[in-house]
């Protein structure tokens, strides 16, 4: 059996900041390089050293085994900070039981009411373009999944001054995460006013979601909301106990960050992508233009807007949001016939099986078709941008649904063509999200 030492090293990595300089500078350039040095590649990103998967079957063996494959490594040690030990960063042997009260917050009987709110912070964004505006997209799109992950959580138990100030200290908390990845102690300790803002933005979120969470177990009445569906939420395997409200907190931040981030970096490269491709963009205004005939789309809508959910997928392909994770082997194993020792950092990237020409054809072409039901389909484990096994994302149908009623009912009322400026390689942060997107909005009628 092959040693750990066998495990091939990406090159040109530099003292101390290791391959950090090809990733910010194009991380999934220096991602597409990876494969060709084997299946598994040690990188060293600042202090912290990583073995990366660049084969579908070994990242689904990792996925599954989320027991000998533990969340950890920096990002993990990081979301800690902030979300504690929510249902995305807790350790295997407390997961299971928060899945299982998580999971029923994002049940199909509750996608209804959730697409309602989201349908109206959509047609409230969306009414306010005007023709011949040019958008900040990513930023626009942040202030639609913003609003939306807000209303679904906490329906009317913020004013919208509390809820600006609630959303200013996500985005302090976004912006900051990613820096704070590569801050060996004491460096993240230092009284800096970015370490600084940062703890405060924290601090009064989660003051803010304790006050909601006190006010709602007093009340007692379901506002039809995720913070309602986590209160409510029971598990008979360890005697109906709920969750405390330290674990509300956490997923209520876990939900907040990964919400609106994910989302509208997805929204951002699918009208990026179809504003390249005018064949799909014509599919896509053929199909709003007959279900939905420029109104808002709907839960009820969903099922038809087959095209347009395509496209998500695609792009969600293309430009998984989720790009890049760690985990820890927490006992000897052996991988790919590689001996990995407890304690080894293991990452795993969606966008690098995504784009694997192995695995889908043309794997740089945007082609939404490769997604329809009546032809050939990637093979399986080929696309995670969820990941799966246990560890899987609860709230993905939540997501796709979103991601598709926006991209719906933007298509339907406006065509979006790229404005100077336009910068499509990706920017380097916790999600895999356009460095500058302006576009320039022009209305649009249904098609007769």
């Amino acid at each position: 059996m092959k040693k750990s030492q066998s495990i091939p090293t990406a090159p040109r990595a530099l003292p101390l900041v290791g391959h950090l300089l090809p990733l910010v500078r194009n991380p999934t350039l220096f991602l597409d390089s990876l494969p060709a040095h084997g299946d598994m590649v040690k990188i060293r990103v600042g202090p912290f050293s990583m073995v990366v998967l660049c084969d579908a079957g070994l990242t689904h063996q990792v996925l599954l085994d989320d027991r000998t494959f533990d969340k950890g490594g920096p990002i993990y040690d990081r979301a800690r900070e902030v979300s504690g030990n929510g249902i995305g960063t807790s350790h295997h042997d407390e997961h299971r039981r928060l899945r299982r009260l998580v999971q029923p917050s994002f049940h199909s009987s509750r996608l209804p009411g959730y697409a309602e709110t989201m349908t109206a912070c959509i047609d409230e964004a969306v009414s306010s373009w005007r023709a011949g505006q040019i958008l900040d997209v990513p930023t626009e799109m942040m202030a639609i999944t913003s609003k939306i992950a807000m209303a679904t959580l906490f329906s009317g138990a913020l004013s919208r001054e509390e809820l600006d100030k609630l959303l200013d200290a996500g985005m302090t908390l976004l912006a900051g995460f990613y820096r704070r990845m590569f801050l060996i102690p004491p460096l993240d300790r230092l009284p800096l006013p970015g370490n600084r803002s940062y703890t405060r933005a924290r601090d009064h979120i989660h003051e803010v979601c304790g006050q909601i969470i006190a006010q709602r177990r007093v009340d007692g009445t379901d506002h039809e909301d995720l913070v309602s569906a986590l209160l409510s939420a029971h598990d008979v395997d360890t005697d109906g106990r709920g969750m405390t409200d330290a674990e509300i907190i956490d997923t209520i931040v876990a939900i907040l960050l990964a919400g609106i981030e994910n989302t509208a970096s997805a929204l951002a490269w699918a009208l990026d992508f179809l504003a390249q491709h005018p064949e799909v963009e014509r599919q896509v205004h053929d199909e709003v233009d007959t279900v939905l005939s420029g109104a808002t789309a709907t839960h009820a809508d969903l099922r038809h807007l087959e095209v347009t959910n395509r496209v998500i997928t695609e792009t969600l392909r293309l430009r998984p949001p989720a790009w890049f994770f760690t985990r820890t082997v927490t006992a000897d194993t052996r991988l790919g016939g590689h001996f990995l020792p407890a304690g080894t950092n293991v990452a795993y990237s969606p966008y690098l099986i995504h784009h694997r020409p192995d695995l889908h054809n043309r794997p740089e072409d945007f082609d939404p078709d490769r997604w329809d039901p009546r032809g050939p389909q990637p093979p399986r484990h080929a696309m995670i941008p969820f990941a799966s096994g246990a560890r899987k994302c609860p709230g993905d149908t939540f997501a796709m649904a979103e991601a598709t009623l926006a991209l719906a009912t933007i298509t339907a009322r406006w065509r979006l063509e790229h404005a100077p400026g336009t910068e499509r390689r990706p920017a380097l942060s916790l999600t895999l999200k356009p460095r500058a997107l302006p576009m320039r909005t022009w209305p649009r009628t249904v098609a007769q």
